[in-house]
């Protein structure tokens, strides 16, 4: 039970992932308010009872009720859970702060920055919704998998343990395990860096390089995603879990990835453009390598592979241009 002992939670967004964490949190018992800013796409969702869009074939428990009004939404609950594109962040919360009491704890599944800030999600909380208890939920999931009861694992990182235990166990189940952390920062840079880790991936598997070259990017991207954590105040340990190695390793290698599948249109000539109305969902990979690219050349951190990524989204490069340059550095020892 939350606290004041309302079964309450409001989830922000209908997305798949915010669908199957709606999903999962009302078999858990938790009476799940599902909003959604898109009338036509709310009242869909009310009358199939399920996501056709996004997460087809997953019927809503009868404690799921899909909503537009955020005022309901948030009425009388003890949490709000925020799983909207990074883009969307801020904005919601702007929506939110008029509306909700001191006392609500506020967690988020978003995984990347500010865009223009270039702010990790949990500064934009603070600045914008004050001082009170905050988490992150992150790690190798798949919402349809998560949605249909597949064994997953995920890390709730906050400040607060107390708060990260409290989320853990709200969000545990039969198939479904939570691990605790207390670094924030680590969790969120390891969920927002491996998208643009995943759009190189599918850049350097849709041009033909074989899995030799796909181990290399999984393991020489860790150390970028390492590299940038720790400048930003991240633990190292963390990388080398669920939120890092975990859900690089997962994006990097299985087709169900967005931003894999990016990498992979990109390659065989597709604009960005084309390949997000062929996906058909958010890319956060392609925000991200901007925010993450500025970031690293703001705190000096090198970042090749990112770097090029950027360039190949941004500046126009070839994707055979981008993998002869990252062939072409210097030669240095690999722990470097």
């Amino acid at each position: 039970m939350t606290p004041g002992g309302t079964r309450a939670i409001a989830v922000l967004g209908p997305g798949s992932w915010g669908t199957a964490l709606g999903v999962l949190l009302a078999h858990n018992g938790f009476d799940v308010r599902l909003w959604g800013h898109l009338p036509a796409e709310i009242e869909a969702l009310q009358q199939d009872r399920e996501n056709r869009a996004f997460l087809p074939d997953v019927p809503f428990p009868q404690a799921l009720m899909p909503v537009t009004d955020l005022a309901q939404a948030i009425n009388g609950v003890a949490e709000v859970l925020v799983v909207v594109p990074s883009h969307a962040f801020a904005e919601v919360l702007e929506r939110l702060r008029p509306l909700l009491p001191a006392t609500t704890s506020v967690s988020w599944a978003t995984k990347g920055f500010d865009p223009g800030t270039g702010r990790l999600l949990h500064e934009v909380a603070e600045k914008i919704l004050g001082e009170r208890e905050y988490a992150v939920i992150s790690g190798p999931t798949f919402a349809g998998e998560v949605a249909r009861g597949l064994p997953t694992a995920v890390t709730v990182a906050s400040a607060s343990q107390a708060y990260a235990r409290r989320l853990a166990d709200y969000l545990h189940a039969e198939f479904f395990r939570a691990y605790t952390s207390d670094d924030i920062v680590g969790v969120q840079v390891g969920g927002a860096s491996k998208n643009v880790l995943a759009i190189a991936a599918g850049i350097a598997d849709g041009l033909g390089f074989g899995a030799n070259t796909r181990a290399a990017l999984i393991t020489r991207g860790l150390a970028e995603i390492m590299r940038l954590g720790t400048a930003l105040g991240g633990k190292i340990e963390t990388f080398m879990g669920l939120a890092g190695l975990g859900d690089l390793a997962l994006t990097c290698t299985d087709d169900q990835s967005r931003n894999r599948r990016m990498g992979l249109a990109l390659a065989r000539g597709l604009t960005i453009e084309q390949a997000r109305a062929q996906i058909g969902q958010e890319v956060e990979g392609v925000n991200t390598a901007r925010e993450v690219r500025f970031k690293a050349i703001e705190l000096g951190v090198d970042m090749p592979i990112t770097e090029q990524t950027y360039r190949v989204l941004y500046e126009g490069l070839a994707p055979e241009a981008a993998v002869h340059a990252l062939l072409g550095r210097r030669q240095k020892a690999e722990t470097a």
